[in-house]
């Protein structure tokens, strides 16, 4: 077929076309096609096979539509019209919250928070009585065959379709087909390996283990990938499934090209900064490798980047709130996983499909009791990427409660504020940070977001960081064209802000033209570690020091050199995004390399070891622990793109750009 013309589409799409009327090859070409008006035809039904991957608004307008499910295959529209159809009815107007996952505004009317309920609380409800039907009227045959099983299943779908009400009789019709689309899309019987398959329209986790003497499914076995036994001879895992793309990038694209490595001493041989308290050597141990966002399931994707990991705060998981905590989170592909250190096992899976995750974020909100009796605390997770959409979820009810649009274009970071957790601030591809105030939510999980504030800047951000001793008034912001401080005080105007002054370093000075600050954290209330791509090292510089500097309001420039305190011994790879992580009570800064290594440094004398002149070498690199798929041998080491600490220091994860997440324990030795 030649070129698609104006002329063309007006001759194949003739005024009064019925559904068969449409030319579906032809449309289907349109793959960056956005809008699209078919308002004043015969159209009964959507034609199959019709795939338009862009399109976000549709006008179907005085037609005649019967069928709306139909349209389960335009899962990106956000607006849709339907007026003037005689045979639609309420129930339609439920099928299409569900069928259409990102509609938000309906007949011209913002539908987003009764969509919310109906996609979430709603569901939810729906889900438990399927389930009690199950446990409480049906099981499995004693001499399991296909058919034996084929009438359970038919039987039960049957029966669900019957008993299972909820909601107004007006929804009778509706209620029907949800309980068994959830039946037929996300209930597999035991028989099938895993209880349900989460998906855009279900607000469940997946759960794992699954019980014992039941077959394991892809996802939950234990991986072909053996660690290398003169490391440790635990048990590794891989677990699997989502999917992956190169996180878009506006600077140097990551070529792999060989790295000079400083002479660092490797374990064992390393000058500490400071000798460990009581004597105490304190060693990092592979525990576990796991490969829990693959494609498909596939044991051999090693393609799906990770990009984000985070360790949920102990409070609302097991009621324990002196610090421990064991359960950390990890985003990559379509998913979001959690994952027990000790155990090395997925506990709860989040999936959405063609989502690319590459922000994660922790955060305590108040959630109303029963009847408004009270608040109570409850650990939430906010995720985000390609699309631009915020999802949140609160795991410990295995809920996937909401979502609002924080950009047209992709997000890059996530971060919410320590001593407010209603405040999220987003980072994203349209050079924009954002302010939100997700609120709480109530027992039905419905909640209300509003932005406040606009800080703008002139490059992506890839990493956000509030000063501890004051996380109300500012916020760092590493970009990629450089590191910006931003007055966030909400009692000030304007609500739209320029940086407050830009931190520059030593190494823009160095004939070097790389300003993207891809590491950011705070190891003390004042001291701040970073990197700059391709610096081959790590600064850690004074707050304090470096904001007493700020150039006056009257002067245009803002540029102010951060005052150094010390310079960290770091690879001189030059692929980006292999972000830094620090352990303030620990006094510990980890980053990772392009060769799966990971470069300890334990700082704890600031006085006998900063503003020395000299850069200081690793206390420690730890070697790519080389674990061994049966029979393919050992996995070369991957660059590492995040790792996360407990606030103890107890376990370390890191996330490999080859779909690997290794989790690390700390032991002591004399």
């Amino acid at each position: 077929m030649g070129k698609i013309t104006e002329k063309l589409l007006l001759e194949r799409l003739k005024a009064g076309s019925s559904s068969s009327d449409l030319p579906v090859p032809l449309l289907s070409r349109l793959r960056c096609l956005e809008q699209l008006d078919l308002s004043g035809n015969r159209l009964q039904e959507m034609p199959s096979g019709l795939v338009l991957p862009s399109l976000r608004s549709l006008d179907l307008t005085n037609n005649e539509m019967e069928d709306v499910t139909t349209l389960d295959t335009l899962t990106t529209l956000e607006d849709l019209r339907m007026e003037d159809n005689l045979y639609i009815t309420v129930n339609d107007n439920y099928k299409l919250i569900i069928l259409l996952p990102m509609l938000r505004f309906y007949n011209g009317k913002d539908i987003s928070n009764t969509a919310n309920h109906v996609r979430y609380a709603n569901s939810e409800n729906l889900r438990k009585r399927v389930l009690a039907l199950w446990e409480t009227s049906f099981s499995l045959p004693d001499h399991r065959t296909a058919e034996k099983l084929a009438i359970v299943e038919r039987d039960f779908v049957s029966a669900v379709r019957h008993k299972v009400k909820y909601g107004p009789s007006s929804l009778t019709d509706y209620t029907k087909w949800r309980v068994g689309f959830n039946c037929l899309l996300h209930f597999s019987f035991p028989y099938k390996d895993n209880d349900f398959i989460l998906s855009e329209f279900s607000p469940c986790f997946q759960n794992f283990p699954f019980p014992a003497k039941r077959k394991r499914s892809a996802s939950a076995v234990k991986c072909d990938v053996t660690l290398n036994p003169q490391k440790i001879a635990r048990s590794s895992r891989l677990q699997s499934i989502p999917h992956k793309a190169e996180r878009p990038i506006s600077t140097t694209p990551r070529t792999h090209k060989a790295a000079q490595i400083p002479a660092t001493p490797i374990r064992g041989q390393s000058k500490l900064l400071v000798t460990p308290r009581n004597g105490l050597r304190e060693n990092l141990q592979p525990l576990h490798v796991l490969q829990c966002h693959s494609k498909q399931d596939s044991p051999d994707d090693f393609s799906t980047q990770l990009w984000a990991c985070s360790f949920q705060p102990p409070l609302d998981y097991n009621g324990d709130v002196n610090g421990a905590t064991r359960i950390v989170a990890t985003c990559g592909g379509e998913s979001v996983c959690l994952i027990d250190c000790e155990t090395g096992l997925v506990m709860k899976k989040y999936k959405v499909p063609g989502e690319e995750f590459f922000s994660l974020a922790w955060s305590t909100v108040l959630m109303s009791r029963k009847g408004n009796v009270g608040m109570r605390p409850c650990s939430i997770l906010a995720a985000g990427g390609k699309r631009g959409l915020v999802k949140l979820l609160h795991p410990r009810a295995n809920m996937a409660y909401g979502e609002f649009r924080a950009s047209r274009k992709a997000l890059s970071i996530l971060c919410f504020s320590p001593r407010q957790g209603n405040l999220l601030f987003t980072g994203s591809y349209d050079k924009n940070i954002l302010l939100w105030d997700i609120g709480g939510v109530d027992s039905d999980y419905n909640f209300k977001v509003t932005q406040l504030l606009v800080l703008e800047t002139t490059s992506t951000p890839l990493h956000f960081c509030l000063p501890p001793a004051t996380p109300d008034t500012h916020l760092l912001a590493a970009c990629e064209k450089g590191l910006h401080s931003y007055n966030i005080q909400l009692n000030k105007d304007p609500k739209k802000r320029s940086e407050e002054m830009e931190i520059t370093f030593p190494v823009y000075d160095k004939d070097h033209d790389y300003h993207t600050i891809d590491g950011l954290g705070f190891l003390t209330n004042d001291v701040v570690a970073s990197k700059s791509h391709m610096q081959g090292s790590i600064y850690l510089w004074s707050w304090n020091d470096t904001r007493a500097q700020r150039p006056n309001k009257k002067k245009k420039k803002k540029e102010v050199c951060a005052v150094i305190l010390v310079e960290l011994q770091w690879s001189s790879t030059d692929i980006p995004y292999l972000s830094l992580n620090t352990c303030p009570s620990k006094g510990y800064v980890v980053c990772g390399d392009e060769r799966g290594r990971l470069w300890t440094y334990h700082v704890t004398d600031l006085k006998a070891n900063f503003r020395s002149g000299k850069a200081i070498p690793a206390t420690e690199i730890l070697a790519w622990p080389l674990p061994v798929r049966n029979g393919q041998g050992p996995v070369e080491g991957p660059p590492i793109n995040s790792v996360a600490m407990d606030p103890e220091l107890r376990y370390l994860v890191a996330l490999s750009d080859k779909n690997m997440a290794v989790v690390w324990i700390r032991t002591e030795s004399s």
